[in-house]
């Protein structure tokens, strides 16, 4: 876990970037989250929709964030995680995750969260509350 010492509006969590988004992710996280949409995962299927190709799931991206989150604080620290789905993220798309805090009050912080991509189009956006340590006052 990274702690960031002194907690602020403005304070930036260490950026989470992931490597591009490959065929073989998408069937493992398929897998993993039973999630087996064909769009994900069969080009036929994504041709047939109108797509070029397939995508990743939206909530591999959310799952993306959610990690950003736990390195930064401890799972148990967090109270509130929601998100909201914006755009596709392409099979060979590279996300990035970020995360700012917008709020300090009364032992916790609220985070602003996005997930964007190489090309700057922004997937995912969403917030988090998470309690900071009330003995340091710190994640």
């Amino acid at each position: 876990m990274t702690f960031t010492p002194d907690i602020a509006v403005g304070t930036a969590l260490p950026p989470l970037r992931l490597a591009p988004i490959s065929r073989t992710t998408l069937a493992l996280f398929a897998g993993a989250s039973g999630d087996h949409n064909p769009i994900h995962i069969d080009l036929d299927v994504a041709r047939s929709a109108g797509l070029d190709d397939v995508f990743a799931h939206g909530m591999l991206s959310m799952a993306y964030l959610g990690r950003l989150l736990t390195n930064w604080v401890p799972q148990r620290q967090i109270r509130s995680y929601r998100v909201r789905f914006a755009a596709i993220t392409p099979v060979h798309g590279r996300p990035s995750c970020t995360g700012t805090v917008t709020a300090v009050d009364d032992g916790l912080a609220t985070i602003e969260l996005a997930v964007t991509l190489a090309d700057g189009t922004t997937t995912l956006t969403g917030d988090a509350v998470v309690a900071l340590d009330p003995s340091t006052g710190k994640a």
